[in-house]
């Protein structure tokens, strides 16, 4: 059995005391981690080796940045996600993508930190209107199409990342007051149906179709305590993937109720 876990940290070198905890006590054997606000040379590599990680890592300072952790080795690292047509390469650490040579057989992994898209409007600015919420739509169309060339592939692929949107009703604790609000506007929701209509599966659902359920509480307004949340963290399974899965949680309880901790809690998978 292999379990494959998702989490946004909020800064790795805040949050590492936390991180090396939630992975002595879940033992994960492949991580995907986002937002680590830092650059490569300032990874705790040699922490997280410690306690029996690999690494690979795309740093950005101050913002972003994505890693993979695995127990095995880690091949074919792809840091970028490629752009449309001829645009400008974006410079923002957000997806990092690697195969993950198990004993006897190999996984296809990508860590993905996906825009959040909102920000302060102008006066009489629409939401779907901002530069940062076109870009994420951007972001999102550069994912469909470089995962629609890989899903190709005859393999077990896992996409693990924070998608900054709550897919359904059920994803987000309010949804008439969020109705076109970052996180669950119809044009994101859309967008990531459509990644999933790729073939793609939320490994969540499969096993809890009718539960709500959150990854994501605000620091602000006392979120966690209330669960006013969103589910915004995801691992998506490809085909090959979701025929061997037999276990998909949020891992909350000891995680995002501790202090100084992330967030996001970490969401995992596990694969027979």
């Amino acid at each position: 059995m292999t379990k494959i876990a998702s989490f946004n940290v909020n800064s790795i070198n805040a949050r590492l005391p936390r991180l090396l905890e939630w992975l002595n006590q879940s033992k994960p054997d492949i991580v995907c981690l986002q937002e680590l606000k830092c650059l490569e040379e300032k990874f705790p590599f040699e922490e997280l080796l410690d306690a029996g990680y690999n690494s690979v890592v795309s740093g950005q300072k101050t913002y972003n940045g994505v890693a993979i952790l695995s127990k095995y080795q880690i091949q074919d690292v792809v840091k970028v996600l490629p752009m449309i047509n001829d645009e400008e390469q974006d410079l923002q650490a957000r997806y990092i993508e690697a195969v993950i040579a198990m004993p006897n057989q190999a996984f296809r992994v990508a860590s993905i930190y996906a825009p959040n898209g909102g920000g302060e409007l102008g006066k009489d600015e629409k939401l779907e209107n901002s530069q940062k919420f076109i870009y994420k739509l951007k972001f999102f169309q550069r994912l469909q199409s470089h995962l629609a060339n890989i899903l190709k592939y005859d393999e077990m692929q896992f996409f693990g990342g924070d998608f900054n949107v709550a897919i359904d009703n059920l994803d987000i604790v309010d949804p008439k007051a969020f109705a076109m609000q970052i996180l669950f506007h119809p044009l994101e929701r859309q967008a990531m149906r459509s990644i999933l209509n790729l073939g793609l599966s939320d490994s969540y659902r499969l096993f809890n179709p009718t539960l709500q359920a959150f990854s994501w509480w605000d620091y602000r307004g006392n979120c966690y305590p209330k669960n006013y949340g969103a589910r915004i963290d995801y691992i998506l399974l490809s085909a090959q993937a979701s025929d061997k899965l037999i276990e998909a949680n949020i891992e909350n309880i000891g995680v995002r109720d501790q202090e100084k901790a992330s967030d996001h809690c970490p969401v995992t998978v596990k694969i027979g």
